[in-house]
This record gives structure tokens, sequence and C-alpha cells, in this order.
């Protein structure tokens, strides 16, 4: 494969990733196979209309391949030729109103963990703050302005699920900024084996838990503790 300049669609400079085979004379089915990113919404929730519909765009101008979803976050759409380039810009955003993604040396589509929507552990409203992101830098979305690629990421909490510290240049973690609560009954219940741990989600129903090792140790600030109840020190 080869980079054969900048393929994109009129008026966007991120998006569209230029794809051309080195050897077209041997494989001309695949000359062209550009790849396409479009912008997820916050949480990548989909209905399975959307679903069906990228699909159908995919199937009639693209390979059908698909990468759901690429470290980036966007949907990956793999391998077009550039006449269906703008066709297909055309059907994302006027009949399934989605944008493209970012590419290239510019800001690259925000991406964010579930949030509140599902998750019990969120510290912030990761949802809002990655639709605020991205309508706010929407020019630096598809217009690049920058020497390198720059990628915003949010995690409701230090579970750190869309891996935020790892792979964005500015992580958003949800932090806990109250006095810490433990339900002393249901930690009594935990380690008597009456409740089941992770929410039964191994399916091994109720089980002693190891509160020092599952819960306190894991802690990083290392604030719990078993046994006789300690108060924090100021500034912990």
């Amino acid at each position: 494969w080869k980079h054969g300049g900048i393929v994109g669609v009129l008026g966007y400079g991120g998006g569209v990733i230029g794809r051309y085979c080195d050897r077209p004379d041997l494989f001309p089915n695949v000359a062209h196979f550009h790849t396409i990113r479009v912008n997820q919404p916050s949480s990548k929730f989909y209905s399975t209309d959307i679903l069906r519909g990228l699909c159908d765009i995919w199937d009639k101008r693209g390979s059908g391949l698909t990468n759901m979803h690429g470290s980036t976050g966007d949907i990956i759409l793999l391998g077009t030729v550039t006449d269906e380039l703008e066709p297909i810009f055309y059907e994302l955003t006027h009949d399934m109103n989605m944008d493209l993604g970012g590419s290239g040396s510019n800001m690259r589509t925000p991406s964010c963990c579930l949030g509140k929507a599902r998750c019990e552990w969120s510290c912030l409203d990761t949802q809002a703050i990655t639709h605020d992101i991205t309508t706010e830098f929407q020019d630096e979305l598809h217009r690049p302005a920058f020497p390198y690629k720059f990628k915003f990421k949010t995690s409701g909490c230090p579970n750190d699920c869309v891996a935020a510290i790892a792979r964005a240049d500015c992580s958003i973690i949800g932090t806990w900024r109250d006095d810490i609560r433990i339900d002393q009954e249901a930690v009594k219940a935990y380690a008597a084996g009456e409740l089941a741990p992770n929410g039964n989600s191994f399916g091994t129903g109720p089980s002693a838990l190891d509160i020092q090792k599952e819960v306190c140790d894991l802690c990083p600030t290392r604030c719990m503790g078993m046994g006789t109840a300690r108060p924090l020190r100021s500034g912990n």
C-alpha cells in the first residue's frame, strides 16, 4: 500500500484516509481502497436503524468491511474508490445525519466511556463533555490546523475504561471529590459470602469476597483498610 496524496471530500481536510495499491496492474480491484472515518455518538450508542443504514451505504458504495470501532473511536469504513467519496459523504450527512470523524494532523474524534448512562462508578457526565468538545472544535476536527494529531478522551472514573491516559493527549478522568462513603453492613455481607460479588457478572452467585485484596489494596490512595476505623488525615 502507498499513500498517494490527500484524498477527501470538498471543504474537509480530514475524515478520509487515502489508500492506493502499489501494484494496481496486479490487483485492479483494490487499486483504490480509501478508508472513511465516521464521527461516533457519545458512548457509541446506536439504534438498529442507524447501523442498518450505515451497512446499506457501505454495501452499495464500499467494500462492506467495517471496524466497530478503531483506536481513535470512529466507525471505520474500510475500502472504497475516489469516485464514491462525495456520494458517501452526501448520504451520511443528509440521510443519516452523521458527520465524518477526524484524521491526519488535526484533532481526532473525541471518545468517552458509557458514563452516567449505564455505569454506577461514573463521577461526571462523559457524554455531555464529549458532545461539547466535538461541537466546540468542529473546525479543528475537519480542517487540520495542528502539526500532529491530538486526541481527547473522557473516562467517568479512574477505572479509565476508554484508556484515556494511555491513548489521549488530553485525558479527562472523573474523580470522587467528597468524603469516602462505605456501607459497612454491605461490606460485612460481602465478606460473609451473603452477596454475589461483581453484580454476579461471573455467575458464581453469593460467595465470600476478600475485601482487603479486592477493594482496599486496589485503592490508589490507600484511604481504606479492614479493621479498626481511623479518621482521614487532612488533605486526603
